[in-house]
C-alpha cells in the first residue's frame, strides 16, 4: 500500500492575507512611533540635572494610559506595554541598576523587574541588610525589599533598617504571590523527606505542607531561590518557590499555587536618594515613637483624623533601644507636601516622642 502523499497547508484566504498586511503595516508604524518617542525621551534626558529616573513622572503615565485604554487589551497589559517601553527609553541614557534579594529567581527580582522594566540592570544580594547597603555606597541606584505580605503580614528586618537608613522610599510594587513544590524530577509525595523555602513561604504554605507532606522535614532557607538551589543538587528533596526559580533552576514542578491565601500579595518598596515631587495618587511612610505618658498613641494619630488623611498601615515593632519601647511604622494616603498632610506632620512632631519621615511616593499603579 502506497504512502499518503503528505498534505500542503491550506493557501490563506484573501480576508486573512489583507489582515496581516494591516498588522505589518501596524507594525511598522508602531516601531516608527516607538523609535520617536525615544528619541523625545532621549532629548528630555539631556535637559534634566541628576536623578533621571522620575518615578512621580513614570506614574502619571502609566495612570494616563489606563485611563486612555479602550481595549480589546486589559489596563493592566496595556500599562506592562508601556512600563517596559519606558524601560527600555530611559536605558538609552544610562540603565538604572536596582538591587533585590537574591539570589536569581526571587520574587524580589520580580519586583525589581515589575517596576522597572527589563532595561534595568540588576544585582542580586544575599540579605535584605546587603540590599540596603548597594544603595547607601552607590552600587546600586535603587534597591527593592519586602516589606509586608497580606497572609503573614510585616518583613521585621525590612522595618528594623529603615529608621537607621540614609536611603528614602520611593516607590512601591505589589506582587501576586504564587508557590509550587518542585524537584529535580517528578516523583511521588512521599519520596520527598525534605522541603526547603524561605520562612515566610514555609508559612504561606503551612496547610497545603501539613495535608500533602506532614512527613517532609521543612527547612527555612535565605530566599526561594536558594531553595529551589539546594533542591536541584540534594535527592529527595524539594522546594517551595515561583514559577522563575523552577526555571533557573531546571525543576519539574510537582504541584502549583500552593498557597494557603489565593490572594496572597506581597508588597514591595523603592529604596533610593531620591525624594518624588507630588504625583497626584500618593503615599506617605513614617516611623514614629510615642512619649511616655498615657495616650500618647492617641495623640499621635489625632492630627491625621482631624485633617482627614486616611491611615492605610500601622504596625508596631521592638524599638531594639530599649525593652518595652516601640516604634510605630505608619502609612497614610497623601504626599508631605499636601497642604492636610503638612499640617498633620507638623502637628504630630509637637507630640510625638520621634517621627521620621520615611518617604511619600506614587501609589502602585502596576
Amino acid at each position: 500500500m502506497s504512502a499518503k502523499p503528505e498534505s500542503s497547508p491550506p493557501v490563506p484566504s484573501a480576508q486573512l492575507s489583507q489582515l496581516r498586511e494591516a498588522i505589518d503595516s501596524l507594525d511598522g508604524e508602531i516601531l516608527k512611533r516607538l523609535n520617536e518617542r525615544a528619541a523625545l525621551a532621549r532629548k528630555v534626558g539631556s535637559l534634566k540635572v541628576g536623578q533621571a529616573y522620575r518615578p512621580e513622572r513614570e506614574a502619571q503615565v502609566l495612570r494616563r494610559i489606563k485611563e486612555l485604554n479602550q481595549g480589546p487589551l486589559p489596563d493592566e497589559v496595556a500599562a506592562r506595554l508601556f512600563r517596559e517601553i519606558m524601560s527600555a527609553c530611559l536605558a538609552l541614557e544610562r540603565p538604572i541598576t536596582v538591587s533585590y534579594l537574591g539570589p536569581a529567581g526571587t520574587f524580589s527580582e520580580k519586583a525589581a523587574i515589575k517596576h522597572f522594566g527589563e532595561g534595568a540592570d540588576t544585582l542580586p544580594c544575599p540579605s535584605i541588610d546587603e540590599v540596603y547597603r548597594a544603595v547607601e555606597s552607590g552600587a546600586a541606584d535603587f534597591g527593592v525589599v519586602p516589606v509586608e505580605n497580606s497572609t503573614e503580614g510585616a518583613v521585621g528586618r525590612s522595618l528594623d533598617l529603615m529608621p537607621q537608613s540614609t536611603m528614602n522610599i520611593c516607590g512601591e510594587v505589589l506582587v501576586r504571590i504564587h508557590h509550587h513544590l518542585m524537584s529535580r524530577a517528578q516523583c511521588d509525595f512521599k519520596a520527598i523527606s525534605r522541603v526547603f523555602s524561605h520562612g515566610q513561604s514555609l508559612a504561606q504554605c503551612h496547610e497545603w505542607l501539613n495535608n500533602s507532606l506532614p512527613n517532609a522535614e521543612r527547612v527555612a532557607v535565605s530566599s526561594n531561590a536558594e531553595a529551589a538551589r539546594r533542591a536541584s543538587v540534594e535527592p529527595g528533596t524539594a522546594a517551595v518557590a515561583g514559577d522563575t526559580a523552577a526555571q533557573h533552576y531546571g525543576l519539574s514542578l510537582l504541584a502549583s499555587n500552593i498557597e494557603d491565601e489565593p490572594n496572597n500579595t506581597t508588597r514591595f518598596l523603592i529604596l533610593g536618594n531620591y525624594h518624588p515631587a507630588p504625583s497626584g495618587k500618593d503615599k506617605t511612610s513614617l516611623v514614629l515613637s510615642a512619649k511616655n505618658r498615657a495616650g500618647a498613641v492617641y495623640e499621635m494619630l489625632t492630627p491625621f483624623a482631624q485633617r482627614g488623611v486616611s491611615m492605610t498601615k500601622f504596625e508596631s515593632r521592638p524599638s531594639r533601644v530599649a525593652i518595652w519601647e516601640y516604634l510605630f511604622f505608619v502609612d497614610v494616603e497623601g504626599h508631605r507636601d499636601d497642604a492636610n498632610l503638612a499640617e498633620a506632620l507638623k502637628e504630630l512632631r509637637s507630640v510625638a516622642g520621634y517621627v521620621k519621615v520615611l518617604g511619600s511616593y506614587p501609589q502602585a499603579v502596576i
